[in-house]
């Protein structure tokens, strides 16, 4: 063993009292990882135990992830009569991001990029908060035609995540994808829930893992149908996603002829974002397209807004015809766990409390996944509370036409957390765009602040809502002379929950786009160091 010299003893000696804490070691990882070494010296008055002092995480960048546009499965034959081609002429993909900046002035860097991180546009290039601050907070807009997934990327503005989200649409008037389909670019996440799914005859349903990491994802995909599926089924299990890439997989492989499906997506490694892109087609008639994101988590309470009802009678003709038994409105209740969950169902609309035909109380299967009508109620848009006290997710399937000879299309709303102070909602540039916020108890108030294409926001918008009504904004064209492209949503006192609604302005086009949770504050952990 070889002597240490007597400078260098002298020297750890002096270090040692220096720092106050005798070969004491404290390494704090980016992740808010903490490893604590320490020897039998006691430490620091300050850090003894009953004292837990706050340590701040890292902030890193926002990312959302981005559905790229709706497309044939793959080997499907486009030659013939292009009048019966199932390939589109029209079809449109745009996207569309909003980045928020702070009262002081100060922009985030943010950009478009391709799910590799190849930049593809910017949408911020980012400023410092100027001496003079602004009348407003500044906020940057970009629109992006689209033909594969992206990314909004937004750097850590001030110590805190920043305020960014996107809107992807895809609309088209010919082809078996005809229809108008929307949703938010989503975060990554290691646990998801998908609902409205449906693998019959005529609806195909493909899922979309991206991994917009650095790091490999495993994935295991569990599913609830009709009745209790049993194991899980081949190929399920252990699904490799590489960083920087997106995989497919079409539903009917793994759980086929299943009228209602919902998927919980669980990854290790890196977080995942996914997306089911589901169709119908019936027949030569094209029955709609639509993007399903993630639903909230399983809770005891689940809210669906923005849920827009066609009038009963013509929507109960087009249901009682061959084929067309799914074309018509209803609540799917996910329940994950053993045991059955005894569902209490309110429904209210612009006015108040409606009753439900078929009654408000229903049993959802364990295991399972258990469709609740929502038949006979008058037309117009409604919210939707579903109670338990056994843990469930939900969601609302839409339907939007009335003949059986003429192209549908159709929308599921997933329940969501309530609203906070600080949501981006972008609303893009065409269509009929109606925010639809309901508020299940009590009293709560909106204030929605506009945001045109130039980047300026304008007067806000304030609603005031009553405990068990829905209350809607329709969207304007223009705000003081400039497109009108996102909204700025705060919401206080009770509960408010929201969603966007979007409607082609010809034919029967009908999305519905949820409002992402807020950006988060600083965020911090306690440490507590002792032996």
């Amino acid at each position: 063993m070889t002597r240490e010299s007597k400078a260098s003893i002298r020297t750890r000696r002096r270090l040692r009292r220096a720092l106050g804490v005798a070969a004491g070691v404290v390494v704090l990882g980016a992740g808010g990882c903490l490893v604590v070494a320490a020897s039998a010296v006691p430490e620091p008055a300050g850090l003894r135990s009953g004292t837990a002092p706050s340590v701040d995480v890292p902030v890193g960048q926002t990312v959302g992830v981005c559905p790229g546009p709706a497309e044939l499965l793959q080997g499907t034959p486009v030659q013939g009569d292009p009048q019966f081609s199932p390939a589109s002429t029209t079809a449109s993909s745009l996207l569309t991001a909003a980045v928020l900046g702070e009262p002081s002035g100060a922009l985030p860097a943010s950009s478009i990029n391709g799910v590799d991180g190849s930049v593809l546009q910017k949408v911020s290039d980012g400023q410092k908060a100027p001496a003079a601050p602004p009348s407003s907070a500044p906020a940057a807009i970009a629109t992006r035609a689209t033909t594969s997934p992206a990314l909004l990327s937004t750097a850590a503005l001030e110590g805190r995540p920043s305020s960014a989200a996107a809107l992807f649409r895809y609309s088209a008037t010919d082809g078996d994808l005809r229809g108008l389909a929307a949703g938010p670019c989503t975060s990554p996440s290691n646990d998801l829930w998908l609902a409205g799914a449906s693998t019959l005859v005529g609806r195909t349903s493909v899922l979309y893992l991206t991994n917009p990491t650095t790091t490999p994802a495993t994935v295991n995909l569990d599913f609830f149908g009709d009745q209790p599926l049993g194991q899980p089924p081949a190929g399920s299990r252990g699904i490799q996603i590489p960083p920087g890439s997106t995989k497919s997989f079409v539903l009917g492989g793994f759980e086929p002829g299943q009228r209602n499906v919902s998927v919980h997506v669980r990854s290790s490694g890196g977080p995942v974002a996914a997306v089911i892109q589901q169709s119908t087609l019936r027949g030569l008639t094209p029955g709609g397209v639509d993007f399903l994101t993630p639903v909230a988590a399983p809770s005891t309470r689940g809210v669906v807004t923005a849920v827009e009802l066609q009038d009963p009678v013509a929507s109960r003709n087009l249901s009682s015809q061959d084929g067309f038994d799914d074309a018509t409105a209803a609540l799917q209740v996910t329940v994950p766990g053993a045991a059955n969950a005894v569902v209490q169902i309110r429904v209210f609309g612009q006015n108040g409390p409606v009753t439900l035909p078929a009654g408000a109380v229903f049993t959802a299967k364990a295991g399972a996944v258990t469709e609740i009508p929502l038949a006979g109620l008058p037309a117009g848009k409604y919210s939707v509370s579903a109670a338990s006290d056994v843990s469930f997710t939900a969601s609302v399937r839409m339907v939007k036409g009335t003949s059986s000879t003429d192209p549908l299309d159709f929308a599921v709303s997933g329940a969501q957390p309530r609203l906070g102070d600080g949501h981006v909602v972008p609303v893009g540039e065409t269509g009929k765009r109606t925010l639809v916020f309901g508020v299940p108890d009590g009293r709560a108030h909106v204030t929605a602040t506009p945001i045109s294409d130039d980047g300026k926001l304008h007067a806000p918008v304030a609603l005031d809502i009553a405990g068990g009504t829905t209350a809607t904004l329709q969207v304007p064209d223009t705000v003081d002379g400039a497109k009108t492209v996102a909204y700025a949503v705060s919401s206080s006192g009770d509960p408010a929950y929201g969603s966007l609604l979007l409607e082609s302005n010809q034919g029967n086009g009908i999305a519905v786009a949820s409002i992402l949770p807020a950006a988060g504050g600083r965020e911090s952990i306690p440490v507590t160091l002792g032996y």
